[in-house]
C-alpha cells in the first residue's frame, strides 16, 4: 500500500476543494450558515480489528465541520463538509487528515439555461472482504458540471437538455481515476395534476487513467405520483454497457440489461414514514452510485464494469415522549462483468433516541450485515452495537460519550475479529 503521509496532486484535491470552501463560508452572507469544532478521543481494545495478537491503541480527531444554505435567488447552493485531524497515539495507523464533504449549487445564466455544480468527497472501502480500517479506505471525490436547459414544449410538454463533465478522483494512487461525459434528453408530459410521465435517453462516455474506455447507452421511461399521503417515481429501461480495455489489442467487452430506479415515501401516520427505494444500472466502480446510495460499496479491487442493485426499505417514527426510531432493510448485489465475482449482502439498521432530561439525551444503534462472496465461497457476518449520551453544558457546548461491541464471523478465519470501544467527544458551535 502507498504511504498515506503522501501529498500528490491527486491525493491533496479533494481537500484543498473543501478547505477552500471551509476558509470563503465566513466571507459571505448565508440565509443559514453553521461552524462548529469538535475534539473526539476514542480508545479501542483492537485497533487493527485483528483476529489475533490484538492491540488497543487510543485515536485523538480534530476537527471543523460547516454547512450552509443560501438565500433565495438566481443561484441557490446546500453545502456540508467536515475537515479533521486523526492522530493515534501508539501509531497504529499513520496520523492523517480526512475529509467529506456534500455541495450540490446551481445558477439560472437565462430563462430556462440552468448551470450547475456539484462536489461528493467521501472515505470509502477499498476491498469489501477486509475490515474498515484506515488501511482499507480511499478517500473517493467526485466532482460534475455542465449546463441544463429546459423546453417548454406546450403547458403539458417539457424538454430537458443536458450534459455534464464528472471527475473522480482516489486519494490512494493505485485507484483508478477516471473522466466521464455524460448527455441525456428528457421529455416529459404532465397527465394531471398529480401524475406525469416520459422518456430518456442518455450516454455516458468513461476515460480512465488506465487507458481503458467505457460507454454506457441508456433508454427509460420516467414516472411520478403523487397522492396526499403518498409520493412514488421512478424509471425503468435498457442499458448497454461496452468496455475496451486494451486499445492497442482492441479488447472489449459488451453487456446490457434491464436497468431502473424506484422512490416511495408514505406518511402512514401524522408520526411515521415509510419509505421503499431501489435501484439497478450498468456503470463501473468510478461512478456515483455508491454515493447516492449510501449502504452500497464497490469492491475497489475487482474488475471495472458492474451490475449494481440495490433495495432499501424502512420507517421513521416519532414518539410522543420526543423519541425517534428508525428501522432500515437494506440489500445489495455487485455483479462484476470481466470476471466470475459477485457479492451480495443483505442487512439491517437500528436507531433510537431520546431525550433523558431537560439537558441530556441518550441513543443506541445496532447493525448487522450478512455478505456472500461467490467467487471465493465465503459468507461473512458482521453487527456493531452501541449507546451513548449527550450533555448541552450550554447552548453552544455539547459533552457526548459513547461505548459500544463489533464483532465479524467469516468462513476465513482470519477475517474475524471483535473490538471494544470506547468515546468521549466535546462539540461548541460558534454560530
Amino acid at each position: 500500500m502507498a504511504n498515506r503521509n503522501g501529498a500528490g496532486t491527486r491525493r491533496c484535491r479533494g481537500l484543498c476543494c473543501l478547505a477552500g470552501i471551509l476558509a470563503l463560508v465566513p466571507m459571505a452572507s448565508f440565509a443559514q450558515l453553521g461552524i462548529q469544532a469538535g475534539q473526539d478521543a476514542r480508545f479501542t481494545d483492537n485497533a487493527r480489528k485483528s483476529a489475533s495478537n490484538e492491540t488497543s491503541d487510543l485515536e485523538s480527531r480534530t476537527y471543523l465541520t460547516a454547512s450552509y444554505i443560501t438565500d433565495p435567488g438566481r443561484c441557490a447552493a446546500t453545502f456540508t463538509g467536515t475537515l479533521g485531524y486523526s492522530d493515534w497515539l501508539d501509531n497504529s495507523f499513520d496520523s492523517e487528515a480526512y475529509a467529506s464533504m456534500d455541495l450540490a449549487s446551481q445558477c439560472e445564466v437565462a430563462t430556462g439555461l440552468y448551470w450547475h455544480l456539484d462536489n461528493n468527497l467521501r472515505e470509502v472501502t477499498q476491498d469489501s472482504t477486509k475490515s474498515n480500517t484506515p488501511d482499507n479506505r480511499t478517500r473517493k471525490n467526485v466532482f460534475s458540471t455542465g449546463p441544463r436547459y429546459l423546453w417548454r414544449l406546450t403547458d403539458l410538454d417539457t424538454v430537458t437538455f443536458e450534459t455534464k463533465y464528472q471527475n473522480t478522483d482516489f486519494s490512494e494512487p493505485e485507484e483508478t481515476d477516471s473522466k466521464r461525459y455524460i448527455g441525456s434528453v428528457d421529455w416529459t408530459h404532465l397527465f394531471s395534476q398529480t401524475f406525469n410521465g416520459g422518456l430518456s435517453v442518455s450516454y455516458s462516455s468513461t476515460e480512465l487513467d488506465s487507458g481503458d474506455e467505457i460507454d454506457v447507452q441508456t433508454m427509460r421511461a420516467t414516472f411520478s405520483q403523487l397522492w396526499s399521503t403518498t409520493i412514488l417515481s421512478g424509471a425503468f429501461g435498457i442499458s448497454e454497457i461496452e468496455s475496451r480495455f486494451d486499445s492497442n489489442l482492441g479488447s472489449n467487452s459488451k453487456s446490457d440489461g434491464w436497468v431502473g430506479e424506484l422512490n416511495l415515501i408514505r406518511e402512514v401516520t401524522p408520526t411515521t414514514d415509510w419509505y421503499l427505494k431501489g435501484a439497478r444500472e450498468l456503470t463501473d466502480r468510478t461512478s456515483s452510485f455508491d454515493i447516492r446510495f449510501g449502504e452500497f460499496e464497490f469492491n475497489l479491487r475487482e474488475a471495472i464494469t458492474v451490475e449494481v442493485s440495490t433495495l432499501s426499505t424502512g420507517i421513521n417514527k416519532q414518539f410522543s415522549d420526543q423519541g425517534n426510531l428508525t428501522v432500515d432493510l437494506f440489500a445489495n448485489r455487485s455483479d462484476y462483468l470481466e470476471s466470475d465475482q459477485l457479492e451480495e449482502s443483505v442487512g439491517l439498521n437500528l436507531g433510537y433516541s431520546r431525550p433523558v432530561s431537560e439537558k441530556m439525551s441518550g441513543s443506541t444503534a445496532f447493525r448487522y450485515q450478512y455478505s456472500k462472496f461467490e467467487q471465493d465461497k465465503v459468507d461473512d457476518e458482521a453487527a456493531r452495537i452501541q449507546f451513548g449520551l449527550t450533555y448541552q453544558a450550554s447552548r453552544d457546548f455539547d459533552i457526548a460519550t459513547s461505548f459500544g461491541h463489533e464483532w465479524k464471523e467469516s468462513d476465513v478465519a482470519s477475517r474475524e475479529y471483535d473490538e471494544n470501544w470506547v468515546l468521549i467527544g466535546l462539540k461548541y458551535r460558534f454560530r
